[in-house]
């Protein structure tokens, strides 16, 4: 069995526009800075190489919101059965530019078309912050559907009780999105709530990433 359509977000178009005007510029700057390579930050790092132990032998596994793919590949290096998939074409012909030993695909969050109990594990690695609040929880109950029993879900996000507009982006670029803002107890109760159990929560302070974050990994009962 499939899951029900999500209704898709109003400015979802625009929110692509903007990643696709960005796309160029926030590439370069993983590949020149490291930006965004999670060796560079141990306990990011650790919390990928727990989630790839975890999931390893479940199943395929889907990176939503990959961008240009540095997680995804950083995975399929760890022998996962991993494929990416972001809403911004141009993000996707990045990540397939950068790591043509994956497999990426054009598709938003709202839009996964996935079975019932087909996959080992789901990513949303700071990349589900521009759902608005009413169709986050949407979104994590279709993962929790498509987890197999026993496979896993880890995102990480941006703390705060607010929500920021952001107006330009990655060298000054103009864009047009929202950042929609989480405290750790109410993601974790979200994610409750789709049917998934919490196992691990990481809080990371502002000097440790773009702002304080957190990271939660959770598991689908079975």
């Amino acid at each position: 069995m499939r899951a029900h359509p999500i209704d898709r977000p109003a400015d979802l178009d625009v929110v692509r526009e903007s990643y696709d005007r960005v796309a160029d510029n926030y590439a370069h700057m993983v590949m020149t800075t490291g930006a965004g390579d999670i060796r560079r930050h141990p306990w990011l790092k650790a919390s990928i190489d727990a989630f790839a132990d975890t999931v390893s032998g479940l199943g395929p596994v889907l990176d939503v919101g990959c961008g240009p793919g540095t997680v995804t590949a950083y995975l399929a290096e760890r022998g996962l059965d991993v494929s990416g998939v972001d809403l911004s074409p141009r993000m996707i012909e990045n990540a397939r530019r950068l790591h043509p030993h994956c497999r990426f695909d054009v598709a938003s969050a709202t839009d996964l078309d996935l079975r019932e109990a087909s996959l080992g594990g789901v990513l949303g690695w700071w990349s589900l912050f521009n759902l608005p609040r009413d169709v986050l929880p949407q979104v994590l109950a279709l993962f929790a559907r498509a987890l197999k029993p026993g496979g896993h879900f880890i995102t990480g996000t941006h703390v705060g009780d607010e929500d920021a507009v952001r107006t330009e982006a990655y060298g000054g670029v103009p864009v047009r999105w929202t950042t929609h803002k989480w405290q750790p107890e109410q993601l974790v109760g979200l994610i409750e709530r789709a049917g998934l159990h919490p196992v691990a929560e990481l809080r990371l302070p502002a000097e440790e990433h773009s702002g304080p974050g957190v990271v939660v990994m959770a598991k689908r009962p079975g």
